[in-house]
């Protein structure tokens, strides 16, 4: 009875760890000098280290979006420029936010659980603590911070890359001329699907690096509670990636 009742509430136990965890490092925000350092350090590898993995899917997800758009639109009354139409929005609305999300659930969530998973086995924030240093704050903060702040610049990366690459698959490819992917593009252009689009990258970037940060952080059972820890980090920062996804567009649009 006692394992059951444990295994019942253990989700609402690390739902509450969780929320506790992310209080307090809300509640550490003012103490910017001490996490000053490694948040620029952080935010170089959220950011400027993701920038070629990010560019290369997106210029791909860009072209095969573009090839099969125009695979499918092979009637002669739909005008070619409808492909700009359909593959500048997808990128900018969905697929520049949730490719480089799963992106960095796979190269930053794993990294930042294995590295707070390591930190916390060996007892290195134990050691942080009895100095007298807020681990939280010196830690969590600044890779959430960094997640938040770097993913919609690679979020933008994206979206320009993307849609540069479904141009040059239309124009060398044959399907149609760059400019009138282009005027397709522009002609059912809304001005707040890319502001949808930050929107989105902002809580992705959230979920990603506080999820990862908490599995991290309360990792136990040695080298293979880091292994658990990593592995579930990316799970589910996926997860929560396409749920917020849903509920965001549900909500907003």
């Amino acid at each position: 009875m006692a394992s059951l009742s444990l295994t019942l509430t253990k989700p609402l136990r690390n739902v509450g760890l969780y929320v506790l965890l992310m209080v307090k490092a809300f509640a550490s925000l003012g103490e910017f000098r001490l996490y000053r350092k490694n948040l620029f350090k952080q935010m170089v590898r959220v950011g400027i280290d993701s920038i070629p993995i990010v560019a290369l899917a997106a210029a791909f997800s860009g072209a095969v979006t573009t090839v099969q758009t125009a695979y499918q639109l092979v009637s002669p009354f739909i005008p070619k420029r409808i492909i700009g139409s359909i593959v500048a929005p997808s990128l900018i609305l969905e697929l520049g936010a949730v490719v480089t999300g799963f992106i960095l659930a796979g190269r930053i969530g794993a990294r930042f659980a294995a590295e707070l998973g390591t930190m916390r086995v060996t007892e290195q924030i134990d050691a942080l603590e009895a100095m007298g240093l807020n681990s939280i704050g010196y830690l969590i903060v600044p890779r959430v911070l960094a997640g938040v702040v770097m993913f919609p610049v690679l979020y933008v990366v994206a979206c320009f890359v993307g849609i540069t690459g479904g141009i040059g698959v239309a124009h060398f490819g044959g399907y149609l001329e760059a400019g009138e992917f282009v005027a397709g593009a522009r002609e059912f252009f809304q001005p707040f699907d890319p502001v949808f689009g930050l929107i989105k990258s902002v809580v992705f970037g959230f979920a990603i690096t506080s999820i990862s940060c908490y599995k991290g952080y309360y990792t136990g059972g040695g080298a293979e509670g880091v292994g658990r820890a990593t592995t579930d980090a990316a799970v589910l920062s996926c997860v929560y990636i396409l749920v917020a996804d849903l509920l965001l567009a549900i909500v907003l649009l």
